[in-house]
C-alpha cells in the first residue's frame, strides 16, 4: 500500500500539484482582482473550498467509485454511461456524443497543460535574475523536446523516479507554506467558507472573474479517475487526504500569508517565497515536477488515443509497447508528435503562463461538466439509485462546474479558442472516422454474400485444396471475405483449413481468455471464429487463435497464411456525409495503419488484396 500510494503521488496528482506555479499568480494578474487583505483572504476560501468539493468530495469520495471493472477515465465512463442506458437508444447516441466531446477536448488539455507547467517553472528564471528574460521561451522549448525525444524509449526507468521527486516537491510545497503561515497565521481564518461567501456575496462581478482563474488550482483533477486502473481505490484516495492536499493548501495559504504582508510579491508569489539562495534549486525542482506532470498526461493522451480506436472513433495508429512486462506503456509516434508541434506552436504564440491561463481552464471545466453529467447517468440507470438521491449527488457539483465553465467562457477571445480549436479539430475527426466507417460497413454488407451459402455453392465442386490454414479476417461476421472471393477467383485453390475471423471490441476496458474466443463449426475443416477484445486489451490475433489449440484446432505458425481484404474508399455525391466529410474519411482510411500491424500478424505471413468501395 505504501509502494503504490508513493507511485500514486508521482502519476496522478503531477499536474495538479505544480498548480501553485501559477494558479494564484493568474487570480491577481491584469488587475483583475484588486489585491486587498479582504480579496486575498476570500480568494484564499474559494481556492480551499474548490479543492474540497471538486476533488476531495467530486472525484476522491464520487466519482472513484464509478468504476468500469476496475478502470476509469471518461472513456471508460463513457462506456459505463452508455451501457447503463443502451435500452433508450436516443439518449445513448446524445451521450456517445457528448462524451466523445469530452474526450477530444482532453487532446486540448493535452497541449496546454505541458505548456503552461514547463513555462511556469522556467519563468523562476526571471525572478532570480530579471535579464534572463529572453531565456525563458528557448529553454522551455528545449525542455519539452527533450521529454517528447525520449518518448519512444519508454517510461519505464524514469516512472521509478516519478513518486519520490513529486513527494519531495510536496514537501518543498508545505515547508514554504509553514514559514510564511508562521509569520502571519490569521491567513488561517480563510479555510472558513464564511470568507468564500463573503468575497462573492460583497464583489459578486470581480468573483466571478476570480473564479475563471480559481479554477487553475482543480487541473489535473481528471487523472485522478483516468489512473483508477493503474492504483486502485484505496492508494489515490490516501495520498490525497495524508499528502497532497495539506500541501497544497499549506503553499495556496503560505503565498496568501506572504501577500498580505508583501504584496509587491504578487508578480510570481510562488518562487518569492523562497530565500534568494534557494531559487535556482527550486527552479530545478519545479522543473522536474512539471516535466513529470506533462509526461503523466503525455502517457494518458497514448492511452486514450488507443482505447478510442479500438472503440472505433480513430483509424488504426502504429502503437509500440515500450515495457515486456506492462502492456499499458505504449508508445504511439503520431500522437507523440502532434502534441509536440501543437504545444511548441503554443509556447510560441502564447510565450507566457499568464497568456496561456486563458486558455487553460475552459478545457478542464468542459471536462469536469461532462464528467458530471456521465456520473449522474451511471448512478441513476448503472446503480438504480432514486431520482433525487442522484440529483443531489450531482446536481451541487454540476452547478459548480457550469459557474467555473461560465467564469472561464468569458476568456474564449483571449486564448480559451486555442484549446477548443483543437477539440474541434480532434471532435470532427473522431466523428467522421465513426461514422465513415458505417457508411462503409452499409455499402459491403450490401455486396456481401452470406458466407455459409457461399461456402455451400463453393462445395458442389470444390476447388483444389493446398496444404495449410488459411485465416480470413473479415469486419462482420457471417459474411464472405472479399480476400476469399480474390484468393479462389485468382488462385482457384482453398487451403486445407480455413478460419473465417472476425474481431470485436467492446465497451468493456478488458475481457479475460475465457470469453476471448467463439467458434462455430462451418464444415469441410472451416471454422467461424470470434475473437473478443476490451478496449485496454492488446489486440493480438496469433496469441487469441492460440486459445483454439484447446479445442482441437491446432495451427502451426509456418503452415498459416492470414489474408486482409484492403478497401480503397471513393467518395461520391448524395450520401449521408457532406462530400469534404467523405474525402476527408477517405484519407484517414488511406493513411492509417495497416491491420496486419494493429492486430500483430507476422509481417512475412499476410497476403492483402485490394478492392475498391464508394461510399
Amino acid at each position: 500500500m505504501a509502494a503504490l500510494t508513493l507511485a500514486a503521488i508521482g502519476v496522478v496528482y503531477g499536474d495538479i500539484g505544480t498548480s501553485p506555479l501559477y494558479a494564484l499568480k493568474e487570480v491577481f494578474a491584469h488587475d483583475r482582482v484588486p489585491l486587498t487583505p479582504d480579496n486575498i483572504l476570500g480568494i484564499l476560501s474559494l481556492v480551499f473550498w474548490t479543492l474540497t468539493v471538486i476533488v476531495a468530495l467530486k472525484y476522491v469520495l464520487l466519482i472513484l467509485r464509478a468504476d468500469n471493472h476496475g478502470e476509469g477515465g471518461l472513456i471508460a465512463m463513457l462506456a459505463l454511461a452508455s451501457q447503463a442506458v443502451k435500452d433508450r437508444p436516443v439518449l445513448r447516441r446524445r451521450l456517445l456524443v457528448l462524451g466523445i466531446f469530452g474526450t477530444a477536448i482532453f487532446f486540448g488539455d493535452g497541449v496546454i497543460t505541458p505548456a503552461i507547467s514547463v513555462l511556469s517553472a522556467v519563468e523562476g528564471l526571471e525572478v532570480a535574475a530579471p535579464g534572463l528574460h529572453s531565456y525563458v521561451v528557448p529553454v522551455t522549448l528545449v525542455v519539452l523536446t527533450l521529454l517528447f525525444a525520449a518518448q519512444r524509449h519508454g517510461t519505464a526507468v524514469v516512472g521509478r523516479l516519478f513518486g519520490p521527486i513529486t513527494l519531495a516537491w510536496f514537501g518543498v510545497l508545505a515547508l514554504l507554506g509553514v514559514l510564511h503561515i508562521a509569520r502571519n497565521p490569521q491567513v488561517l481564518a480563510a479555510l472558513a467558507p464564511g470568507y468564500a461567501l463573503g468575497f462573492v456575496l460583497e464583489e459578486p462581478a470581480v468573483a466571478f472573474v476570480a473564479l475563471g482563474a480559481v479554477v487553475l488550482c482543480v487541473t489535473g483533477a481528471e487523472a485522478l479517475y483516468a489512473d483508477l486502473g493503474h492504483f486502485g481505490t484505496r492508494p489515490i484516495r490516501l495520498a490525497w487526504f495524508t499528502v497532497v492536499m495539506p500541501a497544497l493548501v499549506l503553499n495556496y495559504f503560505g503565498q496568501g500569508a506572504m501577500l498580505l504582508a508583501h504584496p509587491e510579491n504578487v508578480r510570481n508569489p510562488f518562487y518569492e517565497m523562497a530565500p534568494a539562495w534557494a531559487l535556482f534549486p527550486l527552479i530545478g525542482l519545479a522543473t522536474l515536477a512539471t516535466v513529470i506532470a506533462s509526461q503523466a498526461l503525455i502517457t494518458a493522451a497514448f492511452s486514450v488515443t488507443k482505447q478510442a480506436i479500438q472503440l472505433g472513433y480513430l483509424p488504426r495508429l502504429r502503437i509500440t509497447h515500450t515495457s515486456v512486462r506492462e502492456t499499458g506503456q505504449i508508445y504511439v509516434p503520431f500522437v507523440n508528435w502532434a502534441l509536440y508541434g501543437a504545444i511548441v506552436v503554443a509556447v510560441l504564440m502564447f510565450r507566457s503562463s499568464t497568456n496561456l491561463a486563458s486558455a487553460y481552464g475552459i478545457a478542464v471545466t468542459i471536462d469536469m461538466t461532462i464528467t458530471t453529467v456521465m456520473t449522474f447517468f451511471v448512478i441513476r440507470y448503472a446503480w438504480k439509485l432514486p431520482l433525487a438521491v442522484c440529483l443531489a449527488a450531482t446536481g451541487i457539483f454540476f452547478v459548480v462546474d457550469i459557474t467555473f465553465f461560465a467564469a472561464n467562457a468569458v476568456k474564449v477571445l483571449d486564448g480559451g479558442w486555442f484549446p477548443l480549436l483543437i477539440g474541434g479539430a480532434m471532435f470532427t475527426l473522431m466523428i467522421t472516422w465513426k461514422q465513415g466507417r458505417r457508411l462503409l460497413g452499409e455499402r459491403l454488407r450490401e455486396e456481401a454474400i452470406s458466407l455459409p451459402d457461399f461456402l455451400a455453392a463453393v462445395f458442389v465442386s470444390p476447388p483444389l485444396r493446398v496444404p495449410g490454414t488459411a485465416v480470413f479476417l473479415s469486419a462482420e461476421k457471417g459474411w464472405t471475405p472479399t480476400a476469399l472471393l480474390h484468393n479462389l477467383k485468382h488462385n482457384q485453390v482453398l487451403h486445407a483449413r480455413n478460419l473465417f475471423v472476425t474481431v470485436q471490441h467492446h465497451e468493456l476496458p478488458w475481457i479475460g481468455f475465457g470469453r476471448r474466443c467463439e467458434v462455430e463449426p462451418l464444415g469441410h475443416d472451416c471454422w467461424q471464429v470470434t475473437l473478443h477484445f476490451g478496449f485496454k486489451n492488446d489486440p493480438d490475433v496469433p496469441d487469441a487463435l492460440a486459445l483454439l489449440q484447446s479445442r482441437g484446432i491446432v495451427l502451426d505458425e509456418m503452415q498459416t497464411s492470414y489474408f486482409l481484404s484492403r478497401d480503397t474508399v471513393i467518395p461520391t455525391f448524395g450520401s449521408a456525409m457532406a462530400l469534404w466529410r467523405e474525402k476527408l474519411f477517405a484519407s484517414m482510411h488511406r493513411n492509417a495503419a495497416g491491420a496486419a500491424d494493429f492486430l500483430h500478424l507476422p509481417a512475412n505471413r499476410v497476403v492483402e488484396m485490394g478492392s475498391k468501395v464508394e461510399i
